[in-house]
């Protein structure tokens, strides 16, 4: 009797066991999972085309500058972040020496300007005299030897006025080389812009830089009311892209804006840095350059749009899984697993062609566990 009920009370903990493991399972499993949806709806879908590497804001005119002659800088016009016009004086070198031969050249240009009017007003005077001679000739009042030493007389003095006025014009030359050789000690301005660096300060000297030496430019002058984006596109992307094209623009210093652009230039080569990173640049416009203040040497990235389709079915790209499956909650709350066809997608949007229909909610994201076929779920708050 003992033994029997021994037993007895063994084979009762044992069903109480197992009885009280398969509740807390049915309950457990029973309990639905929390999910993060997303609604199916309509909407734009874009196909783009993003730099591998970060781009770079330049400006469409930017000119290093030096003065053609070397000399000591006794005129420094400008300071660092100043504003200059085109034509504008940026800096001047010593040239005392050559500003005497310039004033030297304008005096020999005078007194041959001089010399050539005494020597046509001569030359005219000896024609009024000789066609007066020849008359007195034609009455027989002179002979014809005086009229001859006339005729040659006019003759010289013409020579001699063509003679002054080839002095002329070779002071003029030479005034003209003076003042190029002025100009050569003057840095000038090419176009307006703003002064970026100046290197050099008043009383040093400069050098131009001779052939296959590089120096550094005296003065580095940007133009920065046209403003462009030129970043490295992936070999396999660059056929994609087309001049014209929308592109949008966005800068590390400004992370919130997005700005509008166009695609400008496509450099014709590919750039070989690395030899598995070949890249093709790319540069892009701003639409509204006025629309904030940008530094040359900004970072920048570019997005070619390279397709769009407006109103159409989709859903954010992180919902499909491998082989295009993705989860849906039914009517029953609880998930079905369906295969999409898509069509046009970003890493943001993907276009459903079908598979869903508008309204329906797919699991965004999951933090409890495995997802199955029926298992019941139920929403949660979307992760900030």
């Amino acid at each position: 009797m003992p033994a029997t009920r021994l037993s007895l009370r063994i084979i009762g903990i044992i069903l109480l066991v197992i009885t009280t493991g398969y509740a807390i399972w049915h309950f457990t499993s029973n309990e639905p999972l929390k999910v993060e949806l997303v609604t199916v709806d309509r909407g734009v879908v874009e196909a783009t085309v993003v730099n591998t590497r970060a781009g770079t804001i330049k400006a469409c005119r930017r000119a290093k500058l030096s003065p053609q002659a070397g000399g000591q800088i006794v005129r420094l016009n400008i300071h660092e972040g100043d504003r200059v016009k085109q034509g504008q004086i940026l800096l001047e070198l010593w040239n005392i020496d050559l500003q005497a031969q310039y004033d030297l050249a304008k005096q020999q240009l005078a007194t041959a300007e001089n010399r050539q009017q005494e020597a046509c007003i001569l030359a005219e005077n000896a024609q009024r005299e000789y066609v007066r001679t020849q008359q007195l000739v034609e009455q027989g009042f002179v002979s014809a030897q005086r009229a001859d030493d006339a005729h040659a007389t006019a003759k010289a003095n013409r020579a001699a006025c063509a003679a002054t006025a080839a002095d002329v014009k070779r002071a003029q030359a030479q005034i003209a080389v003076s003042q190029a050789n002025l100009d050569r000690m003057q840095l000038i301005a090419p176009f307006s812009g703003i002064v970026a660096q100046i290197t050099g300060e008043l009383g040093e000297y400069v050098t131009p830089s001779p052939p296959g030496i590089p120096t550094l430019p005296v003065v580095d002058l940007i133009d920065d009311s046209c403003l462009y984006v030129s970043a490295p596109m992936d070999e396999v992307d660059a056929p994609k892209i087309q001049v014209g094209q929308t592109a949008r623009i966005t800068l590390d210093a400004l992370p919130d804006h997005v700005f509008d652009g166009t695609v400008r230039r496509i450099a014709p080569y590919v750039t070989e840095i690395e030899k598995q990173a070949r890249t093709v640049d790319v540069e892009a416009e701003f639409t509204h350059p006025g629309q904030a203040a940008f530094l040359v040497g900004y970072s920048a990235d570019i997005e070619a749009i390279i397709d769009q389709r407006q109103a159409v079915l989709r859903v954010p790209t992180q919902v499909i899984r491998q082989d295009n499956k993705v989860w849906v909650v039914d009517q029953n709350n609880q998930l079905e697993e369906r295969t999409l066809e898509t069509g046009l997608a970003n890493w943001v949007y993907t276009e459903v062609l079908a598979g869903l229909t508008e309204g329906e909610q797919v699991v965004l994201s999951s933090s409890e566990g495995e997802l199955a076929a029926g298992q019941p779920v139920t929403p949660k708050s979307p992760q900030p």
